[in-house]
């Protein structure tokens, strides 16, 4: 089965945000993938770009986080600049911005020049210490917020240093994900009540909210303050990564009993006196038979094994292996939209799905479309 291909707009089904209008002040990380968010959902996203060139190297219409968005440029810095995007902001619900505290405000953007414009307005701000505390004014990126935060400590081999996640777990979860829910949330508030307000995301808030689990854990005793020596951070042996013969990898997630018991069948000891995996002084000795065991097939070999049963054991695949696994080509999971293959919009609505309606949007690329529908005239002045 191939990949779904999407190679125009698709117009014909509103989202469930249609009709909601998004200012994006442009920035890096957290933000664009916010406001991707917003607009997958169906928000008429407008991202407000700078002149000059982007801050990140690469090809601006390759940039998967400004699908579906509109783009226009001003320079704020210009005398006309704050006022084109407080125009902006009187005409929609929610603005974003990612700058470090004080900065909007100094530009003339911020919370209160623009729901002066606009009270109903919702002012989402994304920052990884936040507006407020002894970092707040320091720069940083999401490897700093997440090891400040608590989280980087708990990922890794015991006898290992922390392994970083890339920037998925500070980022886009304890930063995308928060700022999302916040500016849905306050958006019902606004709509309820006609007043706006500020959402303070923070990077190092989300990540923090995102290990409430294990607090808990840790309050019970069921979970140590030491990484990789834990049920689910690759101390327990039924629940993490295994090399197979071609150096290939095999995740297993065999917690429950029952899971456990077709996971040792199918890796050929169901006859074997396996020790009591419920005693944590056993692990060591389950973890060497297993690796021993996986390491005699391939992946491939291992995968067609465990495929189709509850041992709850998948092989671990690169993000182009992903994108064709028959599961994932079934439901849709990636698509192939404007020549770029890519993940489609989550999760799913049964009637008012989100959409992949415009390739990724070039900076100044939509101006004189949004000066007309938003009715901001200012914007086709020259930001230069």
């Amino acid at each position: 089965m191939s990949r779904h291909s999407t190679d125009r707009p698709a117009r014909d089904v509103a989202g469930p945000l249609d009709g909601v209008r998004v200012v994006e002040l442009a920035g890096i990380g957290p933000g664009p993938f916010a406001a991707m968010l917003l607009a997958d959902l169906g928000a008429d996203v407008v991202r407000v770009d700078r002149p000059g060139p982007s801050p990140l190297a690469g090809d601006p219409a390759q940039d998967v986080t400004n699908r579906n968005k509109r783009s226009v440029l001003v320079d704020l810095k210009s005398p006309e600049g704050p006022a084109t995007v407080r125009a902006l902001a009187a005409r929609a619900e929610i603005l974003l911005e990612g700058y470090r505290p004080g900065v909007a405000e100094r530009l003339g953007v911020g919370p209160e020049e623009c729901r002066a414009v606009n009270p109903a307005l919702v002012y989402g701000r994304m920052t990884g210490w936040g507006q407020r505390g002894p970092l707040a004014s320091l720069a940083g990126h999401d490897i700093g917020y997440i090891a400040t935060a608590g989280a980087l400590s708990m990922i890794g081999a015991p006898d290992g240093p922390p392994v970083f996640p890339v920037n998925l777990l500070g980022d886009y979860a304890g930063g995308s994900l928060y700022l999302t829910t916040g500016v849905l949330a306050a958006l019902l508030t606004a709509r309820a009540t006609g007043r706006g307000q500020v959402v303070d995301a923070a990077i190092v808030d989300g990540t923090a909210h995102l290990t409430a689990m294990f607090w808990g854990m840790l309050a019970e005793g069921t979970w140590r303050d030491a990484r990789g020596r834990n049920l689910l951070d690759g101390g327990c042996p039924h629940y993490g990564v295994y090399e197979t013969a071609d150096g290939g990898w095999m995740a297993v997630g065999a917690l429950e009993p029952r899971f456990y018991a077709v996971f040792v069948a199918l890796l050929g000891l169901a006859g074997e006196d396996l020790p009591d995996r419920t005693d944590p002084r056993n692990w060591p000795e389950l973890r060497r038979v297993f690796t021993a065991r996986f390491k005699t097939a391939t992946r491939d070999r291992w995968t067609a094994v465990f495929e189709g049963t509850d041992a709850c054991v998948a092989p671990v695949l690169s993000l182009h292996e992903a994108a064709g696994h028959r599961h994932l080509t079934g439901r849709g999971t990636y698509t192939e939209a404007y020549g770029v293959t890519q993940p489609a919009p989550a999760p799913r609505f049964s009637d008012t799905p989100g959409t992949l309606r415009r390739p990724p949007a070039v900076p100044g690329a939509h101006t004189p479309d949004v000066a007309r529908d938003w009715g901001v005239p200012e914007l086709l002045k020259d930001p230069c």
